[in-house]
């Protein structure tokens, strides 16, 4: 049973477009249509604004924690075409970084592993997708992958640094194969994985089965198991689950998880992979688990507006 435990009035004058706990479980950063990106001490069921920042000129649409080995660093990306990564120093939030070389909204915001040192890929509406790396002495490399999706780039999501099937495969004492990868979703309706060779990013594959927008993609957390899994959703309402087995990464399968009656805007995955929240234009979270069948149930039901909970059965689902 799924029971809300929290609820926080942000005080956002708009619209809010995401919220993002930290690695911790004890701040939460959220972000609106009023421009700001606000951060909550969320510890212990309470609710105490740290900070309030401001530097954008336009919606924010998304947030991003870093790792905290490396501090505590914050990206947020907007419609102003801005990306600003904060950082606090002394309990005081600053721009640690501001890139604009985006031409349009910046839809989204991703830190890589933390294997990889601080990089973070960001999606916009220009088509192109940015990856910006840290290389000390507050420089960031920058690369960019031109026409990533026709239209626009919607969402992106790192793939773990492990290489499926490492955890069973890898001879003891030896350091596991890390390969960068990630998963963007596009207005094309595609869903596209990426990967670096030589220092260059490549399209490794291209995912189709949506007949509209891709909204959200999300590459499920792993330990090195042989499967990797991807989430989608679309404006079609449909989320898809993509899984592939193949080592060499090249044979990927799609298993509709639902079709809902409207917009599906999210995906998240918990931290273990095994639960996926889907969040859409019906103002639900729904959360959904794979049985040992291989068939996705519903295994809760909350309603964002009012905080109510309720369990869905199999009949149910069908009206969702």
């Amino acid at each position: 049973m799924v029971s809300v435990i929290n609820t926080v009035d942000t005080s956002h004058e708009d619209m809010i477009h995401d919220a993002q706990m930290d690695y911790y479980g004890t701040r939460l950063a959220t972000c609106s249509s009023d421009r700001s990106v606000k951060i909550f001490d969320v510890k212990n069921g309470g609710q105490i604004l740290l900070a309030d920042l401001r530097g954008h000129e336009g919606p924010v649409w998304q947030v991003a924690w870093a790792h905290p080995m490396y501090g505590n660093i914050l990206a947020s990306c907007s419609y102003d075409r801005k990306v600003i990564i904060w950082k606090e120093e002394n309990g005081s939030w600053d721009k640690m970084y501001e890139y604009t070389g985006h031409d349009s909204s910046v839809n989204s915001v991703c830190w890589g592993p933390y294997d990889f040192g601080l990089i973070l890929a960001c999606g916009s509406s220009d088509g192109a997708i940015s990856i910006l790396t840290f290389s000390g002495d507050g420089q960031w490399d920058i690369k960019k992958i031109s026409n990533a999706h026709t239209i626009g780039c919607n969402a992106v999501s790192w793939a773990p640094a492990v290489v499926p099937g490492s955890l069973i495969d890898q001879p003891t004492g030896q350091k596991p194969n890390y390969i960068k990868r990630f998963v963007s979703g596009g207005c094309d309706n595609l869903v596209k994985l990426w990967k670096e060779e030589d220092g260059q990013w490549k399209e490794d594959q291209k995912l189709e089965a949506h007949s509209d927008w891709v909204r959200d993609v999300g590459w499920a957390p792993s330990i090195g198991l042989p499967t990797s899994t991807i989430a989608s959703c679309s404006q079609d309402g449909r989320v898809f689950i993509w899984t592939c087995d193949d080592p060499s990464g090249n044979t990927w399968t799609a298993k509709l998880l639902h079709k809902f009656q409207d917009v599906v805007w999210h995906v998240s995955w918990s931290i273990t992979g095994n639960i996926l929240a889907v969040s859409g234009g019906d103002n639900k979270v729904t959360l959904w688990k794979e049985s040992l069948d291989g068939q996705w149930a519903c295994i809760s039901d909350v309603n964002k507006g009012q905080g109510a909970v309720s369990s869905v059965t199999d009949g149910q689902q069908n009206e969702q």
